[in-house]
């Protein structure tokens, strides 16, 4: 009754505000451009559902990292095992981690080791241009991953638009459990030239665990140039590096004696060479990430120490044959590299070729076809098509999308704990894991109510072979004894011969801005799923996806002072850990919120906020709880 209450005092707070302040109509919606296909259209052509947040709603919004920006965009499940960055789980469309492809301005992030790491974006926030979130199957465009949907986080220093900047941002908070978090970002362009540097850094002993505490130091530094040469050629580099050591205890158990520890360290390049011509644009991306995991059980033991590589080249042209008609083939090449005392050492080359169409029918009927290609030196060749269709007659669109997804396994699920001489319980991989394969419909609709709202709706079905899961498996049946005991406890890796998941989702935009002084931003999100599969025991990240799944988030602003709230809502299956005390609830309703001052001639801004206001005991995976309500401040200085 208390969850209902704090539930329906969130949503209709934020509901009624935007309806009681809604009266101009200044900020369009209906013309945003997109790249999420690698192709620049109206959002409406594309016959996909995409979400596009702005890059400052991470410094209005009450987040403390990118990943707890992304938990209140509508339709993202984000399973957080710690807070502020620590490590998360994406998920969209109640599908696994893994099959999330997160992409930084159209080079691919997603590690080779897990997909654990996805949500460790290797760039300070404030060089955030705008993330758009592509939900739905998007292999045919982008291969392996692109199941559940695509996190395109687009930079200002590689948007290819530059105008004179010249801004210096220092942000400060501090708050309980002795955190403090600090920030500076530069950001200098002229002429034909753009450049920008930034470090971050989020640290506290946080929350009394059982023996240890909820400790996370987390610091990411990047710098990016970008240069406009003759004859149209742009090119534009990136280098960064990500230093995380933080409390992981009971992350991936639900042992009374897991007292663990994790440290991932990375770094992370980029380079995009491209050219206008008369009628197109060639693109070069070329890519490299060098990770490195170490993980600690206990203090005194000796550390899973995982190492890897990804290099990624990619090369496209997109033509534009007229007005009506487009056409963009490409290549791809991807090598994934691991060292591991746990895993072993392994290499995979992986190379693609695609082509993307787009046609225009009549005035307001668009076609979207993409063919894909994919070769890999495990399971050799796939064809993956996709086709999208939207029409758009007035305000109203409606678009379906019909495609084949891809996912092959990960180093973890293929190889995880085989290097370890004994191994008495935990998940184990499998090296015979076969690529996921799934066919995917859905249909929807959009509808621009004026210039600063739209609601879309869309039904969406995925019918998954072989999908790559844990399951609890007896000893009898594990494929590979050598270093395992009969009365061990295992989770082996596994193609599930079939699961099929429905869905909808129902999502919400406003923005306006009031008058000269006021302005207001309302975001909404409401997702059904329902899963099922023919094992008589399901599988771990398909039992623990939400079935219904509300996220929003708001912010206004009045003369100097300004609020913003988010929240979200989940309800999944009930699960309980004995041994530890823990238990996964069968829902929880989180509300944070953000109160500030903005100091005069934009210069910054004072906060206070507050994570999870109504101090909810939860958890989004058993064994990792989260912090209660946790008071902070800070400033936010720009020169």
């Amino acid at each position: 009754m208390q969850l209902a209450k704090q539930l329906s005092f969130g949503i209709i707070t934020t509901l009624l505000t935007t309806l009681l302040l809604a009266q101009e109509k200044d900020i369009e919606l209906s013309n945003i451009t997109i790249t999420a296909s690698l192709l620049e259209q109206e959002q409406k052509e594309t016959g996909r559902n995409i979400i596009t947040i702005k890059g400052e709603s991470f410094y209005s919004l009450p987040v403390n990292s990118i990943d707890e920006l992304l938990r209140y965009i509508p339709g993202i499940e984000v399973q957080q095992r710690g807070p502020q960055g620590s490590q998360s789980n994406i998920i969209l469309r109640g599908g696994t981690f893994q099959q999330v492809l997160v992409i930084i301005d159209g080079v691919k992030l997603n590690d080779p080791i897990t997909g654990h790491f996805n949500g460790y974006v290797p760039i300070h926030p404030s060089e955030i241009e705008r993330i758009e979130v592509l939900k739905g199957a998007a292999s045919a465009i982008y291969g392996s991953e692109a199941v559940g949907g695509v996190i395109n986080i687009i930079t200002k220093t590689f948007v290819g638009k530059i105008s004179a900047t010249k801004k210096l941002r220092l942000n400060l908070a501090a708050g309980e459990n002795k955190m403090f978090n600090a920030g500076a970002h530069f950001q200098y362009a002229k002429n034909k030239s753009s450049f920008s540097a930034g470090v971050v850094t989020n640290n506290a002993k946080g929350e009394q665990l059982r023996g240890t505490t909820g400790f996370f130091h987390l610091t990411t530094a990047s710098i990016a140039f970008s240069h406009q040469f003759k004859k149209d050629w742009r090119a534009s580099i990136r280098a960064s590096a990500d230093f995380r050591d933080f409390n992981a205890q009971n992350f991936f158990t639900t042992f009374a004696s897991d007292t663990s520890n994790e440290k991932v360290n990375s770094i992370w390049s980029q380079i995009n060479i491209n050219k206008k011509t008369k009628n197109g644009l060639l693109n070069i991306d070329l890519g490299y990430k060098k990770l490195r995991d170490q993980f600690w059980f206990r203090p005194a033991a000796i550390p899973n120490d995982n190492k890897s590589n990804l290099y990624t080249a990619q090369v496209y042209y997109n033509w534009n044959i007229n007005k009506k008609y487009s056409i963009t083939p490409g290549i791809q090449f991807i090598e994934k590299k691991i060292e591991s005392n746990d895993r072993g050492n392994h290499s995979i080359a992986h190379l693609s070729f695609y082509t993307i169409f787009r046609q225009q029918f009549a005035e307001n009927i668009f076609l979207n076809e993409s063919l894909r290609l994919d070769w890999d030196e495990r399971y050799g060749a796939v064809l993956v098509p996709q086709i999208n269709f939207a029409w758009t007659p007035s305000a109203l669109t409606i678009r379906s999308s019909v495609g084949k997804s891809i996912r092959d396994a990960d180093f973890t699920e293929r190889f995880n704990n085989y290097n370890k001489v004994l191994v008495t319980s935990g998940t184990i991989g499998n090296p015979d894991l076969k690529p996921e394969e799934s066919w995917n419909f859905e249909i929807g609709a959009d509808y621009r109510f004026n210039k600063n709202l739209q609601l879309s709706s869309t039904f969406f079905y995925r019918n998954h072979k072989g999908l790559i899961d844990y399951a609890p498996t007896p000893y009898s049946e594990m494929p590979r004894k050598a270093n395992l005991i009969p009365t061990g406890s295992y989770s082996l890796a596994k193609n599930v011969e079939s699961v099929k998941t429905k869905g909808i989702e129902v999502d919400a935009i406003y923005s306006k801005k009031i008058n000269l002084s006021s302005t207001l931003n309302f975001i909404f999100g409401y997702t059904w799923l329902n899963s099922k599969n023919n094992d008589s025991i399901p599988s771990f990240y398909i039992s623990s996806h939400a079935r219904h799944l509300v996220n929003f988030n708001t912010t206004y602003t009045i003369k100097s002072f300004f609020i913003s709230i988010g929240g979200l809502y989940k309800n999944r299956n009930e699960r309980k850990a004995a041994s530890i005390g823990a238990e996964i609830t069968p829902s929880y309703f989180i509300l944070n919120t953000k109160l500030g001052y903005l100091l005069p001639k934009e210069k910054g801004k004072l906060f206070v906020q507050a994570d999870n206001i109504f101090d909810k005991k939860y958890s989004d995976l058993l064994g990792s709880q989260m912090p209660g309500r946790w008071l902070s401040g800070g400033i936010e200085v720009t020169l």
